[in-house]
């Protein structure tokens, strides 16, 4: 089986090791003095800058012409760092960089190097890091800061690996807005990378000031409410994207990073799903769909049946709608359109006052009008319990920009059901299905694995398969390394051998 760990050269010396992690950009190799090639190399965005300066470059360069030439032990001992060692296995070498300390070696005597721990222990991390608009129960919290570097810090917390890339861009015309692209060397493949360094190299907009403006301008159809691209401010998020095979796009001064390519399916998992014995990570996945199906057909249907098809509601359902209805003055349009508008004021209003009286208004304020509506026949109250329930099955959806779409298609369903019935929904369902068929993602099918079909691929879609039997990474990415990881018969049959011990 090929693994991750494969796809790294071999290293001969330091200056090999260098070379092969200088193709991240927050990789930095200063040289610190030229006489001696004296160089010191570290991950900008594992390190304390600080420590860097004050404990590393500085006592070398007060003490240079006390140091013999190639002679690290006479540095070591002028580093006031208690952390440090004089290494030649390449192998430890190259994982101690990942882990957040320097190197200091001479290019010319490439073959030892001194290791010193800088690392940034509180870099990334802050009192209020929490993603907020994708909470979980259980599992980490921490989410994406505006800060660019620190982002990058906490990708490299969470991929520990060599393969993990960072290119830097410069985008925005007037605003010049760092931007970075991440991926996973040897796992993703390049013609996503090369897409996306494409698009982003063609920009030429003025300002860009956060990571949803550069959504747009790089997504394949801007003319769709569905979101191509995934957005989150969830850094395990962000890290599963990566070991799957997509890129990885951060922008300086957005709490959000963007995931590509994707497909729908990816705006419908939750991480928490993978935290879960999977029946019940399968489970809430399916409550999930169904909750969308809900939302967007239960008004549209309400309003078809009461407009044409009123010969298929049972007797014994059609005295209380007609009691309901009997002093209603508009037609189920008006009335179904009436509900919707003010769900919709309430959501707004409540997202954009301070969290405690919005949630206020939420409450009090849904309560308060749905009652005065009733009671002044302005609805019915059948129709306020349907609006009301699509309302929360629409925030089922993980991610909000899915639940955005959902709150918009429910509108063109509703008029197409009060003007054709039952067949006006039927419609409008197949022009939205035809629509998502055609919708692509940096190439990729929007409704994969669905459409096309990929068998394997559907173990983590519409359900979540036991951890060991989705060991695959989706074909529909192309990854260039098929499998996570190897799966022992020994797990499988979860039997323990004592004779070997």
């Amino acid at each position: 089986m090929v693994s991750l760990k494969s796809t790294l050269p071999e290293f001969n010396d330091i200056n090999d090791i260098i070379s092969y992690y200088s193709q991240s950009s927050d990789f930095s190799n200063l040289m610190i003095s030229n006489e001696l090639t004296l160089s010191i190399a570290y991950f900008g965005s594992l390190v304390d800058e600080k420590i860097i300066h004050e404990n590393i470059s500085t006592p070398i360069l007060d003490k240079i012409e006390e140091i013999s030439s190639l002679n690290l032990e006479a540095i070591r001992k002028i580093l006031p760092i208690k952390d440090t060692k004089i290494q030649n296995n390449m192998e430890d070498i190259t994982q101690q960089v990942l882990q957040g300390k320097s190197l200091i070696f001479f290019k010319d005597n490439a073959d030892r190097c001194i290791v010193v721990n800088s690392l940034a222990t509180s870099k990334g991390y802050r009192e209020q890091n929490d993603a907020e608009n994708e909470s979980s129960v259980i599992g980490p919290k921490v989410g994406f800061v505006e800060n660019i570097d620190t982002n990058l810090r906490l990708l490299r917390k969470s991929l520990n690996t060599p393969n993990l890339k960072f290119e830097e861009m410069v985008v925005g015309t007037t605003s010049n807005t760092k931007v970075v692209i991440a991926y996973l060397d040897g796992v993703i493949n390049k013609e996503y990378l090369y897409t996306a360094r494409q698009r982003i190299k063609d920009l030429d907009y003025d300002l860009i000031c956060d990571s949803s403006m550069l959504d747009q301008l790089i997504t394949d159809n801007s003319n769709t409410p569905f979101p191509l691209l995934l957005t989150t401010e969830r850094v395990d998020r962000a890290a599963f994207c990566l070991i799957n095979g997509q890129l990885t796009i951060l922008c300086d001064g957005s709490p959000y990073a963007i995931n590509a390519p994707t497909s729908i399916f990816d705006f419908f998992v939750s991480p928490e799903d993978y935290l879960l014995p999977w029946v019940l990570g399968s489970f809430f996945r399916m409550i999930r769909f169904l909750g969308v199906m809900f939302s967007i057909t239960a008004t549209p249907i309400y309003v078809a049946v009461l407009t044409y098809h009123i010969a298929i509601i049972p007797k014994d359902m059609l005295g209380p709608i007609i009691d309901s209805r009997v002093n209603v003055p508009f037609p189920p349009l008006i009335e179904a359109l009436f509900l919707e508008i003010i769900i919709e004021f309430l959501r707004e209003a409540g997202a954009r006052l301070p969290t405690k009286v919005g949630q206020t208004l939420g409450i009090v304020g849904g309560i308060v009008i749905g009652q005065a509506a009733v009671e002044a026949a302005l609805t019915s109250n059948i129709l306020l319990i349907i609006v009301a329930l699509s309302a929360l099955a629409s925030f089922t959806t993980p991610t909000f920009k899915m639940s955005n779409t959902i709150r918009f298609l429910r509108f063109p369903l509703i008029i197409l059901a009060s003007i054709w019935g039952g067949l006006g929904l039927v419609a409008g369902v197949i022009i939205l299905f035809t629509h998502i068929i055609r919708l692509k993602s940096f190439g990729i099918p929007y409704l994969a694995p669905l459409y096309p079909l990929r068998y394997r691929d559907l173990t983590d879609g519409f359900l979540r398969f036991p951890l060991l039997m989705i060991n695959k990474r989706r074909t529909i990415f192309r990854p260039l390394i098929q499998s996570r990881f190897s799966v022992k018969a020994k797990i499988k049959d979860k039997r323990d051998d004592f004779n070997n011990e």
